[in-house]
């Protein structure tokens, strides 16, 4: 049996969480200030999202 291996998505950067979001850069960092936006992590300089996370954020927020 060949064993296929499923490669982990990629991160997301801010323009690309924005973009899936529907709102500004700006307000995704002002949401990580306040502490109520989606989880974000730093990876060197870069700030990245889990797409997972992001989408499990807002189905949370949305109940």
């Amino acid at each position: 049996m060949i064993m296929e291996s499923k490669k982990p998505e990629p991160l997301w950067t801010p323009d690309d969480t924005g973009v899936y979001l529907g709102v500004p850069v700006a307000t995704l960092y002002r949401w990580r200030y306040l502490g109520i936006g989606p989880t974000a992590f730093r990876v060197g300089r870069h700030l990245r999202y889990d797409p997972a996370a992001v989408r499990k954020w807002l189905l949370e927020s949305a109940a």
